[in-house]
């Protein structure tokens, strides 16, 4: 059986030029996940652009696993030179415009986290499991990872040192679960670390309906302004899945420390450990950075050196596209042993 899949248009001009690329590699990483063989392929199909794969192994289970794809808008089954339509199973957990509305100068594009989450899923142990999975992002900005995680059915926990970000997506979560009217609580608490110190938490728990919150089916997103470095700390005894972090491109923004820029490689450094230390066994850990400032095998080898291991076969070793002058993006995924 051949399907046909419709990538869907993108309003970031430079995003959709590499849409391709990205698109056929994310749908190589759901396949992985499901160990289902098939050739992916770009084909223009009328004028509209399809991504294409044959293969008789997709039972309903592993359609409803491949319905998470970023970039698809539709599907259908080829027969010849007519397409069938057939409905995803797409179910997000909030509406799906929750990572996209908040803007601000310097933000990741959401369709490229929530490839990061789903690649990043694909290559952990967890990659098929029906319960709500715990996602960390320990450079977390304005949140854009963890509402890409809500939107998923998972629970977030976002760690980053700049207060003011963290305040603004606490201020922007709390106006949309609002106006949106789901049923949810937030709380501040204060969060002791080991060595002394505390740090400011602001959490909350949701639900899409008030039946589900009493029932205790709910999600929870977790805000702190921290140092990367705890993030074992932060994250608590029960730790993580996925780790999804988009590093400073070095650009606009970089490591501060001390007053002062720090090297992308000592920020690696402070945070890898902490992060292999709440992975769970067999989760997985998807970073993004610019090129231009971080080097591929750079980042690989600081992740061995963490104990991680960093996958370097397709579909996994090439993410690379170019977002602007000063920025050409790609990802390493790991995992945990």
């Amino acid at each position: 059986m051949q399907f046909a899949l419709l990538v869907k248009s993108h309003a970031n001009a430079r995003y959709a030029q590499s849409l391709q690329k990205l698109a056929a590699l994310e749908c190589e990483c759901l396949l992985y996940a499901l160990n289902v063989k098939a050739n992916v392929a770009f084909e223009s199909l009328a004028g509209a652009p399809f991504l294409t794969l044959e293969t008789d192994s997709l039972d309903d289970d592993s359609w409803v696993y491949l319905s998470r794809h970023s970039a698809v808008a539709l599907a259908a089954v080829r027969e010849g030179e007519w397409l069938r339509p057939f409905p995803l199973n797409k179910r997000p957990y909030v509406q799906p415009d929750l990572s996209q509305v908040l803007k601000y100068k310097g933000k990741t594009n959401a369709d490229f986290t929530a490839m990061m989450l789903h690649c990043a899923r694909s290559a952990s142990a967890f990659a098929l499991s029906p319960e709500p999975l715990i996602v960390l992002d320990p450079v977390c900005g304005r949140g854009t990872s963890l509402f890409c995680a809500l939107e998923e059915g998972d629970n977030a926990v976002g760690v980053d040192l700049d207060d003011k970000a963290i305040r603004e997506a606490d201020t922007y979560l709390e106006h949309y679960l609002q106006y949106h009217r789901y049923k949810h609580s937030r709380e501040e608490r204060s969060l002791t670390l080991h060595g002394g110190g505390a740090l400011r938490e602001r959490g909350y728990t949701l639900s899409g309906d008030a039946e589900s919150y009493k029932r205790g089916d709910t999600l929870s997103l977790r805000l702190i302004c921290g140092n990367a470095a705890c993030a074992d700390e932060i994250a608590g005894k029960e730790g993580c899945h996925l780790i999804v972090g988009d590093l400073p491109y070095g650009v606009q923004h970089a490591p501060k420390e001390n007053g002062g820029i720090s090297s992308l490689s000592a920020l690696l450094q402070g945070m890898l450990p902490a992060c292999r230390k709440t992975l769970k066994p067999g989760g997985a850990i998807a970073l993004s950075f610019n090129t231009y400032t971080l080097h591929r095998k750079t980042l690989e080898q600081e992740m061995s050196n963490a104990g991680l291991t960093p996958l370097t076969e397709p579909p996994f070793n090439d993410f690379s596209h170019w977002v602007e002058q000063a920025v050409n993006r790609d990802m390493v995924i790991a995992v945990k042993a």
